[in-house]
This record gives structure tokens, C-alpha cells and sequence, in this order.
């Protein structure tokens, strides 16, 4: 398997460490279907299989030339502690590296880190080393003092999203140039996990003094590809940066990443080869391009999930104090409770998907170390009970709602598969299609009564928990606030015990799943397409799709 960065690994850089983090960091997980089994790195693998990987192997590389993705949708802005969307992740991977990353065993590894932090006895005090050897884009230096300065922005810049992904800290503070000091009022297990996501992206100090807020419009970072330019709602391309640190095993010239919603076109530019890499794939394409010459298809189970949120209190912005909603979905549990015995999971699921997507009843994969029966449990399906739910309630029947979805085929259709399902529970869902940037906003600003959307996952439950069930989270868009569930993730934020955590997590389910902000309903498998011209493409569990180190390379 081929690595994501194929920079020097200092002596003191390994995937263990004493430490009071690694029970919780220094996990192997393989997501999917065959969980128990190696990951292929070749094409050739049945439906279901893992295949995280197109590697060089002995290939020979053509160095140069200009790459093109197909994205399905238009990433949020270019700044990684506001930014929400996956898409967003896939640029980010190439122009603006991480303290940690995850390797195709869902394991933590350092990145711009030199390795696992080092945390005190008492779980207060974190040190982490940091590189010595970057140089941002734009010839500013890398050291400690631009780690604390981005990790004190992801705490205090107003929208953070990164905020309660970090935990509590007191005080964060630059040692030397290689070692930065990350303080806590609590222990905080899920900190390593956060740094291997948007919050341990590492941003400019020169880029932030310049541009501030609009950062984002031209992100400046440590990567082996820099920001180039950005047409809105075309393309956002980058070139490889001559000042990263591991340039010469950089190959491509530049990619761009062509925005493309309709997953029939994706498909259409990766026959024709005006792209090399498809996101996405749709699972009615698959099948006929898994079988096409010069095609090449990864297929990755996810961490994350696909679900209906929905709007409990969101009434003046996400991360808001919760408001009062007006619907009755939003009042009132028992509704909320109706739907969701209304679906019946599998069956959609499948009929949708033609099984390569799997079915999700909580934000905790089945393959996680921290599942448990708990957080593996399912929601009845009983459209009789759910009728008579929707009686109790005193709401008229049909039950009228409307559903906002991203205006692509392929949600319209499970969206349309849905609305057909819940009519025997008594429901009837109106479909409202919107542009993917703009549900993002409608989400955010807590404007909709129920939206699908999905998450698309991290190795530490905390990242699929905290933000979006904790009152106030950055992430909590349907505005949900429950005493007893905050308490349940502060406790298991606190803990380095992977039974303790899973059993505390298992409980927030449990209560999350009897009120109902989010009606968790499937799993996706990331299907991403790409030419066989091109070698070094990997994708893992967090979906995010990786080429910094991909190349063309000659035919065989």
C-alpha cells in the first residue's frame, strides 16, 4: 500500500507511544464488509471489497502533466476552520497538510507532527513535536508558533467550527520552534483525532496577517500543492508548490478540480478521459465502468453517515443557544420518533443502491473499535405503530413535511424512495432540491424544518458526536440540547479507556436515537473512479479522496 506522503520518518517518529492517548489514537481499523481481511490495492475486487488504492508499484512514472477530478459538488470556502464540507477536504488534502493524518488502517500518523504527543499523568499538559524542515507557500516558516496561532484561531475566531472539536483548553503556547504546548482545564482524549482533521491544517501566519477572515480565498498552508485560483461553481485549481518539503516525490504539474454534480457526466468525462479522477460514482454506474478498459474503481466502506436532521432549535444560527420551533416535527419527539419507524432502512437501502451502500441507525460504525450493541442498534420498523404515534400526537394525517436535499440525481432518487416509504407511517414528504453550497447555508442558518445530509466520518466517535449532538456545537444544526447527552460525550471526552468510552457513547445513543435531531439512515460506500493512466490515488474511511502523490505513468 502506498503511503499518502512519502516524506523522511525521523528516528523518533513510530505509530506507538507510551502515552495516555494512544488506547484511544493508535488504532488499526479497516472499514466495510470485510473488515477482518487485508485491503486490495487492485481494481479487481468483487462488490463490497475494500480497495483504498491504485498504487505506482514497479509503474513507470511520467513526471508532470496536468490533473483533472470530478467533483460532485462545489466545495464551502477554502478556510479549514470554518469550512464544513467534504469537498472542501478534498482540495485541502493536496495545498494544506495536518499536524496527523490517517493511513489506510484508520491509523493516526504524524504528518506535520513528528510524532504522537506526549501527554502528562494527569491528562492536563499535551506536548507535540512539529517539523523543522517546512516552509508555508508563500516562504513563511513553519514552527510552533504558527501551530499555536492556528490552533488559538480554531478556538476563538467567531464561526469556528473547530472549537468543540478541541476541547477545553486553557492555554496553548509555542516551547521552542519544534514543540508546541497544548494545556487543559479536563483530560481531552479526542485531541490527536482532531489534529489529523480540519483543526490540525496548518495556516500561514503571514497569509492570516494579510487576509484575516478571508483567508479562505486564497489559503496559503504547507502542502505539496499550493492555491492557484478559484471560478465559482467551475473549478479551483493548484500547482505543486517547489518549497514543500518533499517535493521530489511530487509528480503532477497542477490539478484542477472540476466541479460536476451530475454523476452521468462524471461518468461520461471519465470515458472520455477529460478527467482522470470521478468522485462519487453513482452505484447505477459502477458495474458497466468496473468492467470498461483504462477504468479503474476504489471502493472504500465509510465511517461517516447519511441521515434526515432535523430543525429542534436551530432558530438563530448553528452553535446559537436552541430556540423554540413552531412545527410540530420539531416539538414534539414522538413525531420525530414516528418517522423514524417509518423507514424501513434495509430495504430502502438496498433497493436504492443495489447493496453497495449499508445501513446506519447511529453515528458509529459497526467497524469502529468503540461500536457496541448499543450503538449498533436499530430503530423497529412498524408503520402501524408509527400511524398510531402520529395520532397520539394530534396531528393531522397525512403528516406534511418538507424535505430540502441536494439537487444531484442521485439524492433525488433516495430522496424519492423515501417519500414513497413513509406513506404508510402516515407522512408525506414534499422534496425540496437545492444547490449543495446553498443547503450547506440553509443548514447553517437553521432555515428548514427537516434536510438530508450526511458526515463523512472520523476514527474517533468524538468527531461524529460532539459537534452536532452537544448544545451549542459547532456542528449542532438542528439545535439540539439534552443535559444528559452533553454530560454522556463530556464524560467519554475525558476517558482513555476504549470500553469505558464505547459504553458511554453506546448511552448517548441510546437517547439520542428517543429524541431524534438527527434519523441516522444509511452508510456510503465512497466509489471513486479513475484512469488507469494515472497510479498513486488513494482513498480511505474518511472519504477524503488523496493525490498529492499521484502520477501519470507510462501504459503497461
Amino acid at each position: 500500500m502506498s503511503e499518502l506522503l512519502q516524506h523522511p520518518s525521523p528516528p523518533s517518529t513510530r505509530l506507538i507511544r507510551r502515552s495516555a492517548l494512544v488506547p484511544v489514537l493508535a488504532l488499526g481499523l479497516v472499514v466495510g464488509t470485510t473488515a477482518c481481511q487485508a485491503p486490495q490495492t487492485t481494481a479487481e475486487a468483487p462488490q463490497g471489497e475494500e480497495v483504498m488504492s491504485a498504487p505506482i508499484g514497479d509503474q513507470t512514472i511520467v513526471e508532470g502533466g496536468d490533473l483533472v477530478m470530478a467533483l460532485s459538488a462545489e466545495p464551502d470556502r477554502l478556510d479549514p476552520t470554518t469550512s464544513s464540507s467534504l469537498y472542501t477536504r478534498y482540495v485541502m488534502q493536496t495545498i494544506c497538510q495536518k499536524l496527523y493524518d490517517i493511513n489506510e488502517n484508520g491509523e493516526i500518523i504524524p504528518q506535520l507532527a513528528t510524532d504522537l504527543p506526549e501527554v502528562s499523568e494527569d491528562g492536563l499538559t499535551v506536548s507535540i513535536p512539529v517539523r523543522d524542515d517546512a516552509v508555508f507557500a508563500d516562504g513563511t516558516p513553519f514552527n510552533a508558533e504558527a501551530v499555536a496561532q492556528t490552533i488559538d484561531r480554531g478556538l476563538n475566531l467567531e464561526g469556528s467550527s473547530r472549537k468543540s472539536e478541541l476541547g477545553p483548553i486553557e492555554s496553548i503556547t509555542a516551547v521552542d520552534a519544534t514543540t508546541v504546548e497544548v494545556t487543559y482545564s479536563e483530560p481531552f482524549a479526542p485531541l490527536t483525532a482532531a489534529l489529523a482533521d480540519r483543526a490540525g491544517m496548518i495556516l500561514s501566519p503571514a497569509a492570516l496577517a494579510a487576509n484575516g477572515e478571508a483567508f479562505g480565498d486564497s489559503p496559503v498552508c504547507v502542502g505539496p500543492f499550493k492555491f492557484v485560483e478559484r471560478v465559482p461553481q467551475t473549478s479551483i485549481t493548484v500547482e505543486r508548490d517547489p518549497l514543500y518539503y518533499d517535493a521530489e516525490n511530487v509528480h503532477l504539474d497542477t490539478i484542477t478540480y472540476r466541479i460536476i454534480t451530475d454523476s452521468n457526466i462524471r461518468a461520461a468525462n471519465l470515458r472520455s478521459g477529460d478527467v482522470q479522477v470521478a468522485d462519487t460514482i453513482s452505484t447505477q454506474d459502477v458495474g458497466e465502468l468496473m468492467n470498461e478498459d483504462g477504468i479503474g474503481i476504489l471502493q472504500v466502506g465509510s465511517l461517516g453517515y447519511q441521515g434526515i436532521t432535523v430543525n429542534v432549535g436551530n432558530t438563530d444560527g448553528v452553535g446559537a443557544p436552541p430556540g423554540v420551533i413552531d412545527t410540530p416535527i420539531g416539538t414534539d419527539p414522538t413525531i420525530r420518533q414516528a418517522l423514524s419507524m417509518s423507514i424501513d432502512r434495509e430495504a430502502l437501502v438496498e433497493s436504492v443502491f443495489g447493496g453497495y451502500n449499508e445501513t446506519a441507525c447511529s453515528p458509529i460504525s459497526p467497524a469502529s473499535p468503540f461500536s457496541t450493541d448499543a450503538s449498533e442498534a436499530c430503530p423497529e420498523y412498524d408503520p402501524e405503530a408509527a400511524m398510531a404515534l402520529l395520532e397520539e400526537a394530534g396531528v393531522e394525517m397525512p403528516y406534511k413535511i418538507q424535505m430540502q436535499v441536494s439537487n444531484n440525481p442521485d439524492t433525488i432518487r433516495f430522496a424519492q424512495a423515501l417519500q414513497a416509504a413513509v406513506t404508510e407511517g402516515g407522512f408525506e414528504i414534499e422534496i425540496l432540491p437545492v444547490e449543495y453550497s446553498t443547503l450547506l447555508d440553509v443548514q447553517d442558518r437553521g432555515d428548514y424544518e427537516i434536510l438530508q445530509l450526511g458526515w463523512s466520518g472520523r476514527v474517533d466517535p468524538h468527531g461524529n458526536m460532539y459537534n452536532f449532538l452537544s448544545t451549542g456545537g459547532g456542528a449542532n444544526y438542528s439545535g439540539y440540547s439534552n443535559p444528559e447527552v452533553d454530560q454522556l460525550l463530556t464524560d467519554a471526552s475525558q476517558s482513555n479507556e476504549i470500553a469505558e468510552r464505547s459504553e458511554l457513547y453506546g448511552q448517548a445513543v441510546t437517547q439520542v436515537q428517543e429524541d431524534n435531531p438527527i434519523i441516522y439512515l444509511y452508510r456510503v460506500r465512497s466509489l471513486t473512479g479513475y484512469s488507469t493512466d494515472i497510479a498513486g490515488v488513494e482513498t480511505f474511511a474518511d472519504g477524503v479522496v488523496h493525490l498529492s502523490n499521484v502520477a501519470f505513468v507510462e501504459a503497461g
